[in-house]
């Protein structure tokens, strides 16, 4: 039975409080900052095992992204009608819906009708459904802010529609396309803490099973938080060095 008010009173006067059964409080010591220090030493092999299958869940998704992105977004740009339906169907979903809740039809919905996923395939999935949409969004505005003078230039020099494309368009295209391909997988970093609830092991569900054993949720949250502004930080570093790069082949050309 739980202990009664008046008792809790007693217990909180006195300087102890009540725990569920089963449960102890860490212990209290008169250094906090000791402590604290040795509480994320401990907790640090854990954490950083998660970070590093988010760091892979999110390159792998991203990956799956612009493979199916980049179709994607030829698709959008098509003269023919049915070739554009399918694809802004696609991108219309997978944008107007939570992430969340696509999580949940792939790993919780399909298996209804016989399709089945593991945690880890069903995250990847999810995650790369979903960023394939934004990423075929960058890619397709990048592709028409490229003038459309030179595909007739191109196919006045007797150069094809795969030929103009490879060689012409998209060198000018990823150049304009790099920072908004690089904010979706700043994304991807953060929404891969989502996939902690179909119980795919990463940054947020290891930060969670070591709050279960510390019960210390502050501290261990915030050094969540501070890995995963890390990881977007080293992207965005390889983000301005890819853009550097790809300005000056430019100003080569």
């Amino acid at each position: 039975m739980p202990p009664t008010t008046a008792r809790s009173r007693a217990c909180r006067s006195s300087g102890s409080a009540s725990t569920p059964a089963g449960r102890s409080d860490p212990p209290q010591t008169d250094r906090p900052g000791v402590d604290l220090i040795a509480l994320l030493v401990d907790a640090a092999p854990v954490m950083l095992a998660g970070a590093g299958y988010t760091l892979l869940f999110a390159v792998a998704s991203m990956v799956g992204g612009l493979a199916l992105g980049f179709p994607v977004a030829l698709m959008r740009i098509s003269p023919w009608a049915l070739v554009r339906f399918p694809a802004s169907l696609y991108v219309s979903v997978m944008r107007g819906t939570p992430l969340l809740v696509q999580i949940f039809v792939i790993y919780y919905g399909l298996p209804s009708i016989g399709i089945e996923f593991t945690p880890v395939t069903a995250g990847v999935l999810a995650l790369s459904l979903n960023a394939g949409a934004y990423l075929s969004e960058s890619l397709r505005g990048a592709i028409r802010a490229v003038s459309e003078g030179q595909w007739r230039a191109s196919f006045s020099l007797g150069l094809g529609y795969w030929q103009t494309l490879h060689h012409i368009i998209m060198p000018q295209a990823l150049r304009i396309a790099v920072p908004s391909m690089s904010n979706t997988l700043i994304s991807l970093i953060k929404d891969t803490s989502l996939v902690s609830v179909i119980t795919m092991t990463e940054l947020m569900l290891a930060t969670k099973e070591v709050i279960a054993t510390t019960f210390q949720p502050l501290p261990l949250y915030i050094a969540a938080a501070c890995i995963y502004w890390c990881l977007s930080l080293f992207f965005e570093a390889i983000q301005r060095r890819a853009e550097r790069r790809l300005n000056r082949a430019h100003a080569i050309r």
